[in-house]
C-alpha cells in the first residue's frame, strides 16, 4: 500500500470515509438526519480540510468546531461517537493506505476527536 501523498488520494480517503459513516448505526444520523449535510456541497469541504492538514496546502478555509456546535444542541455528540468517527476513520486509512502521512491522519483525527469531544461536553454544561 501506499502512503497518502496527493489531494487524489485524500479525496478517495475521505469519499471512502463518509461512505461508511452515514450508514453507521451509531452515528449515521448526525450526517443524514441531524446536519442534513449535502455530501456535494460537504465533500469538497473535507478534501480541502484533510489536504491543508496531510499535505501542507493552505486550501481550508472554516472553522471546523463552529459548525458543529448547532449540531450539539440538537443531538448531543458525546465521547462515544467521536470515539466511533475516529475507529472508521481509524479503519479506513488502515485499508487504503500506509506510511508516514497515514500515521499523522489517524493522530491528526485523534487530537480532532478529543478536542472537540472536550469542547462539546463543556458547551452542554453551560
Amino acid at each position: 500500500m501506499k502512503d497518502i501523498t496527493t489531494r487524489e488520494d485524500v479525496e478517495f480517503l475521505v469519499k471512502e470515509f463518509y461512505n461508511q459513516v452515514i450508514k453507521d448505526d451509531l452515528i449515521g444520523f448526525f450526517f443524514t438526519d441531524v446536519a442534513k449535510i449535502d455530501l456535494n456541497k460537504h465533500l469538497p469541504k473535507m478534501y480541502n480540510f484533510w489536504e491543508s492538514i496531510l499535505l501542507g496546502n493552505p486550501v481550508y478555509e472554516g472553522h471546523p468546531m463552529a459548525k458543529h456546535f448547532p449540531i450539539n444542541e440538537v443531538s448531543a455528540l458525546e465521547e462515544r461517537h467521536f470515539n466511533r468517527w475516529l475507529q472508521i476513520w481509524e479503519k479506513t486509512v488502515h485499508e487504503n493506505f500506509d506510511g508516514e502521512n497515514a500515521e499523522n491522519a489517524i493522530n491528526r483525527a485523534l487530537n480532532i476527536a478529543r478536542i472537540m469531544n472536550h469542547k462539546m461536553a463543556n458547551a452542554r454544561r453551560n
